[in-house]
């Protein structure tokens, strides 16, 4: 709900908080929120790289008052991520916690770099199934390693020895920490049950995040317990580690940098497009702009550099915090600075209560993140969308070999399976039998022949298609069928040289492509895709030959030339879906009652297809009262029909904008009612909304991000939430309401703008009803 509203609920006596005051407010309270995850976070991935704890702390602190001041994501939090830990712990088993500071710089500056040359939406181009595996990989490497700290004993750097030795690590196990780290897990595993059904209990705990109560458990009952646990140990800041210049082979730190480097910098920058899909989600008028990658890279790289510097762990995006960030309610960049220096502070104020986390507590936090990494959503996407491959090779080369490598290998095997499918074209040749269903659903002729390409048709199918269409005899009539998105010139040219020759032998020769059109026929031929015949129909003029074109127009014969298209084009495509709601009956799960204005396409406004919508149309989407003189049984027939029979579990009315019926309406007003039409009976269904609008001003519905265009609008907007009210008083909608089985909604949808407005039903109790426009998803990349 907008401020504007919710403002009606305070006491007008009370004094209002300034905007700039509600947004510290709330960034305040974010903040707060966030450090309680990220700090024994920071601690536990410092513990799985096998640097100074301290150098956590210190990554956590950056990464909050240097990224968050300079990046370019004002809603997402930064610091040190289990994504890293992997690379990091082997820069620190090969060239020590000093050097790898030095390394973290040297990749700060080189994200600095690229920053400056504005890549950072190529670093998006790199394959999802790549990242993904990448980042499976880490979580299965994290989580072998910290398994051996869960039960008391320490990792080896190869996730493969680690996985070698679990079965004697078993047996060897320390009971201590095995409870330690077992009732970490619990208690990570259950907080969010714990929150949702816990009733009041669970209200009040949901305020602590589950990272914080799981370790703070597990603290306390070590402590209570007496147990001998390696705990953190926090030596003195004056003798903390900073960086030195590094020593090695060149080759070698170079590899070690743009590892780093690029790692880092695809994690910050997905998980800053993660963060602007959660913010735009957000309902309310506190709308932060979208992230500028190119400031976000060079903000990551500042920050590595200063932290590095400090002698702490490279940083990068954290998912984890900057959704917990922008479910707080955070609205600025300033959540993000203050939860780095509560880290700060915590750092130099709470060394004593730090030193009490037994490290199996950590160890088993940092698990559960790594096996959280592994995410089986995102391996049914690859695997639906035929990623698998390079997904899993990915993975296993990363777990086996190392981040880059395995990197590297999964980038060679996805351009691999890029080109072994553009080169891969499946051409069969097939001989029409009498009664088969063809593309027009007229039957085939005996003897005509088919030639389907399958997959893209290039040079490389040339001689595979010669040899095809070497198959048809002279004479015959041949169909070719190509089922691909793409088609070269060489390809294009064989085609055509066939097609020619065939067709001065004596034979007929057709050429369709996948949307059903022709392919090389004549500029002024009669073509149309699915989508075409609403923008400048055309599709009925080539039928005007031979039928008295004189008299008949492409406009008078669309609709006929349209069927036609549609048993071309189309039928193929919905036949079987159709025959499977044939045999099962319609089963719509929504109500849609809208105007019956010829632009308004229900369809392609809300993304449906057939079966998804029991949908009602008249002049004007009105529902008359029930118990009228003049009501209009067609339309609460219908209601109770969807309500009662169908069962569907919502009711949509949708009004738009230059609306006929709310025009005459509006013309009207104080000239009576003087027509007995059939339509002036019908309008006057709409006297009550004129009443609304009259009766309710400067308060009367209104959208929320803009003024109303004029009265019309204002009308319209008015009749949606008054027919909303008319549809509430019919018994079978009040009852499936009350019992929580079916929704009502409110929509405008304005033609001009092609844009979508939902009313927030919220807002029609305190009045004035708001409508909040509809953003589309952004996109990745």
């Amino acid at each position: 709900m907008s401020a504007c509203t919710s403002a009606h609920r305070g006491d007008p006596s009370r004094p209002k908080r300034s905007p700039a005051r509600k947004r510290w407010s709330a960034d305040l309270s974010a903040s707060t929120a966030v450090f309680l995850i990220a700090l024994p976070l920071s601690l536990g991935i410092a513990l799985a790289c096998g640097a100074p704890l301290q150098a956590g702390l210190v990554a956590g602190a950056v990464g909050g008052l240097v990224c968050g001041r300079l990046g370019g994501a004002p809603l997402q939090v930064s610091g040190p991520a289990a994504g890293l830990t992997v690379i990091t712990a082997e820069l620190i088993q090969m060239y020590g916690w000093r050097t790898t500071c030095a390394i973290t710089v040297a990749a700060g500056l080189a994200q600095i770099g690229l920053g400056c040359l504005r890549v950072a939406r190529s670093a998006l181009a790199v394959s999802p199934a790549i990242v993904h595996g990448m980042l499976t990989g880490i979580g299965i490497t994290i989580a072998l390693a910290q398994l051996h700290v869960m039960l008391g004993g320490d990792p080896d750097s190869s996730p493969v020895t680690n996985a070698l030795e679990l079965p004697g690590r078993l047996v060897a196990v320390q009971s201590a920490a095995l409870s330690i780290s077992g009732l970490t897990v619990v208690v990570l595993l259950a907080w969010p049950w714990l929150k949702e059904r816990g009733g009041p209990l669970g209200a009040a705990l949901g305020t602590m995040p589950a990272a914080l109560a799981a370790v703070g458990l597990a603290t306390a009952a070590a402590w209570l317990g007496d147990m001998r646990l390696p705990r953190v140990d926090l030596p003195s800041w004056r003798t903390h580690a900073l960086p030195e210049l590094p020593e090695g082979p060149v080759l070698g730190l170079g590899s070690a940098v743009l590892t780093l480097a690029l790692v880092a910098s695809i994690q910050a920058l997905l998980s800053a497009v993660a963060a602007d899909k959660l913010a735009s989600a957000r309902s309310g008028k506190d709308r932060v702009p979208r992230s500028d990658l190119d400031k976000e890279l060079r903000g990551h790289g500042v920050g590595n550099v200063v932290s590095g510097m400090l002698g702490g762990l490279p940083i990068t995006g954290v998912a984890v915090r900057s959704a917990a960030n922008i479910s707080a309610g955070a609205v600025s960049r300033n959540s993000a600075v203050l939860q780095g220096l509560w880290v700060l502070l915590a750092a130099g104020l709470l060394v004593g209560a730090l030193e009490l986390i037994p490290l199996a507590s950590l160890g088993a936090l940092v698990m559960v993140v790594g096996v959280q990494m592994v995410n089986l959503t995102h391996i049914r996407d690859v695997s639906r969308h035929r990623e698998a491959l390079a997904f899993w090779i990915t993975t296993a080369a990363v777990v086996l070999l190392g981040v880059l490598e395995g990197v590297a290998i999964g980038i060679a095997v996805a351009v691999g399976v890029a080109l072994h499918r553009l080169a891969h074209t499946r051409i069969s040749v097939e001989r029409g039998e009498a009664q088969a269903p063809t593309r027009t659903g007229a039957e085939e002729k005996a003897g005509e022949h088919r030639v389907v390409v399958r997959g893209q048709l290039t040079f490389l199918a040339v001689p595979r298609l010669s040899r095809a269409l070497a198959q048809i005899p002279e004479g015959a009539k041949a169909v070719v069928e190509l089922e691909g998105s793409f088609m070269d010139h060489a390809a294009y040219e064989a085609l055509e040289g066939w097609r020619i020759t065939h067709t001065a032998a004596g034979g007929e020769a057709e050429v369709w492509g996948r949307a059903g059109q022709h392919i090389a026929e004549p500029s002024d031929s009669d073509t149309c895709t699915p989508w075409t015949p609403w923008r400048n129909h055309q599709c009925s003029r080539a039928h005007a030959e031979g039928e008295g074109h004189g008299r008949h127009t492409p406009r008078k014969r669309q609709l006929l030339g349209g069927v036609r298209n549609f048993q071309r084009t189309t039928a193929p495509l919905v036949r079987e879906e159709l025959a499977r709601l044939a045999k099962e009956g319609q089963q719509p799960s929504q109500l849609f009652l809208t105007c019956a204005d010829s632009r308004l396409v229900t369809s392609m406004i809300t993304s449906s297809g057939p079966g998804d919508l029991f949908t009602v149309r008249n002049v004007g989407n009105f529902v008359p009262l029930p118990g009228e003189e003049a009501r209009d049984d067609s339309v609460a027939a219908a209601i109770e029909y969807a309500v009662d029979i169908l069962k569907v579990e919502s009711v949509t009315v949708c009004g738009h904008s230059g609306c006929g019926a709310m025009q005459a309406l509006h013309s009207s007003t104080g000239q009576g009612d003087t027509g007995n039409s059939p339509l002036a009976r019908w309008l006057r269904h709409g006297r009550p909304s004129l009443a609304r609008l009259a009766a309710h001003g400067e308060t009367a519905p209104r959208i929320a991000d803009r003024e109303t265009a004029d009265d019309t609008e204002a009308l319209c907007l008015a009749n949606i939430v008054q027919q909303l009210e008319h549809l509430a008083a019919h018994e079978c909608v009040a009852r499936r309401v009350r019992e929580g089985a079916l929704e009502l909604h409110g929509m405008y949808f304005h033609v001009g703008e092609a844009q979508a407005y939902v009313l927030d039903l919220d807002s029609t109790k305190v009045s004035p009803a708001v409508f909040a426009a509809v953003r589309p998803d952004p996109v990745a990349g």
